[in-house]
C-alpha cells in the first residue's frame, strides 16, 4: 500500500509540472528568445575541415631508438627517465609542420621525404651510428648517434628549387632517396657496397658525412629504389633492374653470391621484361612485371622462392614464381625476412613462407601461396565493394590497407610495433586505430609509421 502511495505521488507530481508548464507556455504570448533581436549576439559554432592536400603521420612501437620522432619518458621510482613503448599510433607533431610526402623504416630508424623549395626535404629521426640519417654533430667532433626528433638532412643539390624529393627506402644502416631529375643521393653504411661507390676500408661512417650521387644509370633515368638489409635495387625507366651492395644469398640476382659495389643489371627470367614494382625487407626479393606476373631470388630458406625444389636455398638468378599466375594479375608483393606476400588486381591478399602468415597459429609454414579471408579485411554484407588495396612485410609482421583507409596488422608484435594497445602477437589481422585515412605504411623491425590523410 505504501509504494501504492509513493508511486501515485510521484505521477500526480510529474503530471502537475506538467500542466503547469503547459499552462505558462500558453500564457506567454512572446518566445524566451527572440531571434530577429538577438540574431548578432548568438554563438557561430564552426568546425575546421581539412584540406584535400593536408597529410598526418603516425607511429608507434618502440620509442627508445627515437625512430618514432616523438621523444616521451616516464619518471620511475628511482627518479630515472625510463623510455617505453607507444602500444597505438601517434600522431607525430613533424606531419603538422611540414607536408610529408614519403616516409621510410630502416633498422631503428625512420626517414622522411617533405615537399620544399630549398635543400631541407629530407628528414630522419632514430638510430644513426652509420651516419645513415645524415652527419649532425652539434659539438664539433662529437656526431650524434641517436637522434629522438626528425631533424633535416642537406642534400647536395644542384637545382634545388626545382628538384623534389619523390621515393625513400632504408636497409638496415643505409638509405636511399629518389629525386625527380637529380637521380638518386645514397648513404650511410657502405661496407658491401650497398650506397653504390667503392668500399673504403676501415672507413669511419659514424663521422662520415659522405652522400654519394647516382644521376643515371646507362644514360637511364631511375624512375624506382628499393633497400634490402644490405643491398640496394634500382628500377629505370624501361623498367631494368639494377643492384650492389651484400650478395651472398644472391641477392644481386647476377648469377654469384659475390658482394659488389658495381650497378650490374640483374639478369634471369626478368631480363627483356619491365619490371614495375621491387620489394625486398631481408635478403629475399620479390618483383612483378607490367603483365601482374610475379619473380623472386635471393634467400629462399623457406621455401619463399622455390617451391618445388626447396634444397636450394640461394637463388643468384630471379625465376619466374609461375605457379602465382593462377591467381589472376598481381598489382603488390612484400617480401619479409622469412615469409611473402603478394596483392591480386581483386584485393585478395596470398601468403607463404615461414612465420605468422594471418591463417592462424596452425598455418605458420607455407611453400605454396594460401589466400587470407577477404573477411579478416572488413568485407562483409556492409562493406561488400572493401578490397586490400597495398600490402607491406617486415621481418616477422605484416600490414595491409584497404580502399576505406582502413590498416590492417599482423604477426609478430615486436615492441608493440602492431599498435594494438600490447605487445602480444596476432594470429590474424586486425585493424589498427588511426584516426586517419591510411595511404602509406612503413614497417621496421619494431616500429610503424604512416602515412596518412585527414576523414574531412
Amino acid at each position: 500500500m505504501k509504494l501504492f502511495t509513493k508511486l501515485s505521488n510521484s505521477y500526480l507530481h510529474i503530471k502537475t509540472k506538467s500542466i503547469v508548464c503547459r499552462f505558462y507556455a500558453t500564457k506567454r504570448k512572446k518566445p524566451l528568445l527572440d531571434p530577429d533581436l538577438y540574431i548578432d549576439k548568438m554563438p557561430i559554432y564552426q568546425y575546421p575541415t581539412a584540406n584535400s592536400g593536408d597529410r598526418r603521420v603516425y607511429s608507434w612501437g618502440l620509442s627508445e631508438t627515437g625512430a618514432l620522432g616523438i621523444y616521451r619518458k616516464e619518471s620511475t621510482g628511482n627518479k630515472r627517465n625510463k623510455y617505453h613503448y607507444t602500444h597505438f599510433p601517434s600522431r607525430m607533431t613533424f606531419g603538422e609542420v611540414y607536408d610529408v610526402t614519403c616516409i621510410t623504416c630502416g633498422y631503428g630508424f625512420t626517414a622522411f621525404g617533405v615537399k620544399s623549395k630549398d635543400r631541407y626535404q629530407l628528414f630522419g629521426t632514430g638510430i644513426n651510428t652509420n651516419s645513415q640519417i645524415g652527419f649532425h654533430d652539434p659539438r664539433k667532433g662529437h656526431p650524434l648517434e641517436t637522434l629522438l626528433l626528425p631533424a633535416p638532412i642537406r642534400l647536395p643539390l644542384i637545382n634545388p628549387s626545382e628538384t623534389r624529393v619523390v621515393g625513400v627506402s632504408a636497409g638496415r644502416a643505409h638509405l636511399a632517396v629518389l629525386t625527380n631529375d637529380e637521380g638518386v643521393f645514397t648513404l650511410g653504411d657502405n661496407s658491401h657496397g650497398q650506397c653504390g661507390r667503392r668500399v673504403i676500408e676501415n672507413e669511419d661512417y659514424k663521422r662520415a658525412a659522405t652522400i654519394h650521387n647516382i644521376k643515371q644509370i646507362n644514360g637511364e633515368k631511375i624512375t624506382n629504389i628499393e633497400c634490402g638489409q644490405d643491398h640496394s635495387m634500382f628500377l629505370t625507366e624501361s623498367g631494368k633492374v639494377y643492384a650492389c651492395g651484400w650478395g651472398s644469398d644472391g641477392q644481386l640476382g647476377n648469377g654469384n653470391l659475390d658482394s659488389d659495389y658495381h650497378l650490374n643489371q640483374v639478369q634471369g627470367d626478368i631480363l627483356g621484361e619491365k619490371i614495375v614494382k621491387l620489394s625486398s625487407s631481408a635478403d629475399c626479393i620479390l618483383a612483378i612485371n607490367d603483365k601482374g606476373q610475379v619473380f623472386g631470388w635471393g634467400n629462399s630458406e623457406y621455401g619463399q622462392i622455390n617451391f618445388r625444389d626447396k634444397k636450394e636455398q640461394q637463388i643468384a638468378l630471379p625465376k619466374a614464381l609461375e605457379d602465382c599466375n593462377q591467381f589472376g594479375k598481381i598489382v603488390d608483393v612484400a617480401a619479409g625476412g622469412s615469409h611473402c606476400l603478394m596483392l591480386n588486381s581483386h584485393g585478395k591478399v596470398f601468403a607463404w613462407g615461414f612465420g605468422i602468415l594471418g591463417l592462424g597459429p596452425e598455418a605458420q609454414q607455407s611453400h605454396t601461396p594460401l589466400k587470407i579471408p577477404t573477411t579478416l579485411f572488413g568485407v562483409n554484407q556492409f562493406n561488400p565493394y572493401t578490397k586490400v588495396v597495398q600490402i607491406a612485410a617486415g621481418l616477422s609482421h605484416s600490414a595491409a590497407v584497404t580502399s576505406n583507409g582502413d590498416l590492417y596488422m599482423w604477426g609478430a608484435n615486436k615492441s608493440a610495433c602492431l599498435g594494438l594497445g600490447d605487445r602480444k602477437d596476432r594470429f590474424f589481422p586486425l585493424r589498427v586505430g588511426v584516426g586517419a585515412h591510411v595511404t602509406k605504411i612503413a614497417l621496421g623491425v619494431d616500429h610503424t609509421v604512416a602515412l596518412c590523410k585527414p576523414f574531412i
